[in-house]
C-alpha cells in the first residue's frame, strides 16, 4: 500500500501544477487583453477618431447652426420682398 501514498502525492502535485498553469494562463489572458486595448486606443488616437459623445455634440451644434441659417434665410427673403415692393413704389406689408 506504499504505492497508494505516492500515487496520491503525484495526483496532488499534478493538481497543483494544473492550478498554477491555469493561473498563468489567466494572467496571460489579462495581459493580452490590456495590450489589445492599449493598441486599439493608440489606433484611435492615430486616426484622429472621435468619441460618440463628441460626435453627438458636434452634430447638435451643426443642427442648431442649420436652423439658424434657415431662419436668417427666411428673414432675408422677406426683407428682399419688402425692398422690391418699396422700389416699385408700393407700400410694404407689415407681415414678416
Amino acid at each position: 500500500m506504499a504505492g497508494d501514498g505516492s500515487r496520491g502525492k503525484f495526483m496532488d502535485d499534478l493538481a497543483g501544477m494544473a492550478g498554477g498553469a491555469f493561473s498563468v494562463l489567466a494572467g496571460l489572458r489579462n495581459e493580452a487583453e490590456a495590450m489589445a486595448k492599449s493598441q486599439a486606443e493608440a489606433v484611435v488616437r492615430h486616426l484622429d477618431l472621435v468619441k460618440r459623445e463628441e460626435l453627438d455634440a458636434a452634430m447638435e451644434v451643426a443642427r442648431r447652426a442649420r436652423e439658424q441659417a434657415e431662419s436668417l434665410e427666411a428673414r432675408v427673403e422677406a426683407l428682399q420682398q419688402r425692398l422690391a415692393v418699396l422700389e416699385a413704389g408700393g407700400r410694404p406689408s407689415t407681415e414678416t
